[in-house]
């Protein structure tokens, strides 16, 4: 089993930044297909960012491409998610996710995913 706990939300005004944090344990995630999701009021959860396994491949949705980053420290176990030139409409919980997959691939599937945090809220204003 894997546990996954997200920090690093927040309030912040349009244009600025948040780094978000996914501290895994239970199991070392080095070579788990990891990735981020996110669910605002009255909106379906939608794929964010995602790292595959040896980190050889990033994914990221349109609307965040160019202002996110994904990210991994395999020494700390952690994944990161780093927000830059943040809008109104980033505004959600934000959810990370893993599952062990032996391939060298990103999913944007949320059904992919075995193991999710219990989810971090950013709110951004204008």
């Amino acid at each position: 089993q894997v546990q996954l706990v997200e920090s690093g939300g927040g309030l912040v005004q349009a244009g600025g930044s948040l780094r978000l944090s996914c501290a895994a344990s239970g199991r070392t995630v080095t070579y788990y297909r990891m990735g981020w999701f996110r669910q605002a009021p009255g909106k379906e959860r939608e794929f964010v960012a995602g790292i595959s396994r040896g980190d050889y491949i990033r994914q990221y949705a349109d609307s965040v491409k160019g202002r996110f980053t994904i990210s991994r420290d395999n020494a700390k176990n952690t994944v990161y998610l780093q927000m830059n030139s943040l809008k109104p409409e980033d505004t959600a919980v934000y959810y990370c996710v893993a599952n062990e997959e032996w391939r060298i691939a990103v999913s944007r599937a949320a059904g992919d995913y075995d193991y999710w945090g219990q989810g971090t809220q950013v709110t951004v204003s204008s």
